[in-house]
């Protein structure tokens, strides 16, 4: 029988539906904030609210940013050459703590996903076809995760992207099988990117 109130069995529910998140962790966190400085609650959701309001997409590669375009795609010192597509985000931060990387980056917000709804016209797909007119880009790195769904979307795009003409990359597999690419260590991460194998 629950015996919390209505308005912190409401911040659990909602605290539940972060990835990863499950009941008791959400109870860990939402005590946490309760038993906490009033300003501790507030500094988080001042903080949340904020990032929100202030965070976009970027109109070329679709990272998550607070300018447009984002500063990897604005700075001069990067190949344009080269771009890498990851699922996520996060999955950038984790192939720039590497070091190795200097080219561009396409953030497909996702993977293929048929069991989820997932398919083509739900990933920013488009965006990375309508970019190859654009550049000179002489290499695509595909960097999904070694997942079933990861594998699927890898395949998808070398079979759409075929008709460009372009070197068609994938990172080493030295990444654990159906691991995701963003708890995976740096350096595994650097040797996969050096490792990479083409595909087309």
């Amino acid at each position: 029988m629950e015996t919390f109130s209505l308005t912190i069995n409401k911040l659990i529910e909602e605290l539940k539906k972060i990835p990863t998140i499950g009941r008791k962790s959400a109870q860990r966190i939402c005590f946490y904030l309760l038993k906490k400085d009033p300003k501790v609650a507030l500094d988080l959701a001042a903080a949340i609210v904020e990032a929100r309001e202030k965070t976009i997409l970027c109109s070329i590669c679709y990272n998550l940013t607070g300018q447009d375009p984002c500063e990897i795609c604005a700075s001069k010192q990067r190949d344009t050459t080269k771009i890498c597509v990851v699922e996520e985000p996060f999955n950038i931060i984790s192939i720039e703590r590497t070091g190795l990387y200097k080219g561009l980056y396409h953030v497909l917000h996702g993977n293929l996903s048929p069991i989820k709804g997932v398919g083509p016209e739900e990933l920013k797909i488009s965006g990375l076809q309508k970019r190859l007119g654009g550049y000179s880009v002489s290499e695509i790195i595909l960097a999904t995760s070694p997942t079933t769904e990861g594998n699927a979307t890898a395949h998808y795009l070398t079979e759409i992207l075929k008709k460009y003409k372009i070197r068609i990359t994938r990172i080493a597999l030295g990444l654990p099988i159906g691991a995701d690419i963003d708890y995976v260590d740096s350096v595994t991460i650097a040797r996969a990117m050096e490792g990479r194998t083409e595909i087309l």
